[in-house]
């Protein structure tokens, strides 16, 4: 049960995490369309979320950004010496609005709501590796007021606050031993726990050396989620050891961010764009998970920090049409023997593209897609425990193929 806790807790804290536990950014329209540059890109309010620093620079008054998407995620699990194979296909629909409204001409106020986790992972009931996963199901809502100063001709500053809500479902079997069960049905844990809140903030500059070259850095601050009395719930437990639901506490680091990029106005029509971030993963070195009975349980991950890189272009080809695509590579921060299938992941590389068809002078729709590959993995965990006996079990791991697909609309909105 406190491993389980403990990747349960994991799933939940990845800052970017969607179904399957893949590091997908869907922030908004237009810059997924560009890779999900924007650290130095004015689009829209958007910028909200990609760099508060560039809020001010927004030609309209007020400003209006709402998007969403289907992301269709599918992971393929084969272990060929055993001869198990596994699928997870699941739909999430991330979401995001975002608003600016200009005070005066050095000083504009944004808000910024989006869902940076959601959707789930769902492996068949009882498959191999139930003893860490059956199925995980996450949710949460980031809101994001803050505000952008301008500092003379050519300079901005900008920053907010972060207020976090999640909640986390997950549910797995408590023990590879057979003997464990009822009448021949494993038992197994419901972990639930909701209202799960924590605050942040985020802030950045935005730099104008001339009318083409903007350069732009964001930084995203560690949060902290504070779970707090979640629930454990016991299914198909045998008579002979029956087991009492339990609660559970931890803190759960959510990662540091820093993001720096520019974007260079090659001609009237057409805008490059280049991101780097850099994700501070280091700091799961382990999960702390206490227990409503006093016990405690430490759990290594090891993770390390990791870079993503990311290119955009938009091409505006009339006064109806506009033009975007892109590319990114992640990495990811997951070593060797440390490979979960609750959050079965590896280096990635992301296509993306879309359009914008201008409706009038106030009224945009904006298209987008993703077509995220997964790099082929022969990986494994190498530090569960059975929580009845406490011994180690087993290696659990083999080949997992990934990929995702996310079709986008949103509006923008302005005057």
């Amino acid at each position: 049960m406190r491993k389980l806790l403990s990747l349960t807790l994991l799933a939940l804290a990845g800052s970017t995490a969607f179904a399957g536990g893949y590091r997908v950014s869907i922030q908004g329209q237009k810059q997924l369309a560009m890779g999900h540059t924007g650290v130095a890109v004015v689009n829209s309010a958007e910028v909200a979320f990609f760099n508060p620093a560039g809020m001010v620079y927004l030609d309209k008054k007020f400003n209006l950004s709402v998007g969403a998407n289907a992301l269709f995620a599918n992971v393929k699990f084969q272990n060929s010496t055993y001869n198990w194979t596994a699928e997870s296909k699941n739909v999430g629909t991330p979401f995001s609005v975002y608003a600016t409204y200009k005070l005066n001409d050095w000083l504009t106020a944004g808000l910024a709501v989006y869902t940076p986790y959601g959707s789930a992972v769902d492996w068949d009931q009882d498959w191999e590796g139930a003893h860490l996963v059956n199925n995980i199901d996450l949710q949460a809502i980031f809101v994001q007021p803050s505000v952008s100063i301008r500092m003379g001709e050519h300079f901005s500053l900008g920053g907010g606050v972060i207020y976090a809500s999640g909640s986390v479902n997950l549910n797995r079997n408590l023990s590879m031993n057979p003997l464990l069960s009822d009448d021949g049905q494993p038992s197994d844990v419901t972990i639930d726990a909701k209202g799960i809140t924590a605050w942040g903030y985020t802030a950045g500059f935005m730099f104008n050396p001339t009318d083409k070259l903007r350069i732009g850095m964001n930084y995203r601050s560690e949060i902290i989620m504070e779970a707090r009395d979640g629930d454990a719930i016991y299914n198909d437990t045998p008579t002979f050891n029956p087991l009492a639901n339990t609660t559970f506490n931890a803190d759960l680091p959510l990662p540091a961010e820093l993001t720096v990029g520019l974007s260079y106005q090659v001609t009237d029509k057409w805008l490059l764009a280049f991101d780097y971030n850099r994700t501070m993963w280091s700091a799961y070195e382990a999960l702390d998970v206490t227990f409503g009975n006093g016990t405690e349980s430490l759990n290594p991950r090891n993770y390390q920090n990791v870079s993503t890189y990311r290119v955009g272009t938009q091409y505006k080809a009339n006064d109806k049409f506009t033009f975007r695509a892109g590319y990114y590579f992640d990495e990811s921060p997951v070593q060797d023997g440390y490979f979960a299938p609750e959050t079965p992941r590896n280096d990635s590389m992301g296509y993306t593209g879309g359009l914008t068809y201008q409706v009038n002078s106030k009224l945009g729709v904006d298209f987008s897609f993703l077509y995220l590959h997964f790099d082929e993995i022969d990986n494994s965990y190498n530090h569960s425990t059975d929580p009845i006996s406490g011994q180690p079990n087993p290696d659990f791991g083999g080949t997992y193929k990934s990929v995702v697909f996310s079709p986008g609309i949103g509006i923008t909105y302005g005057f």
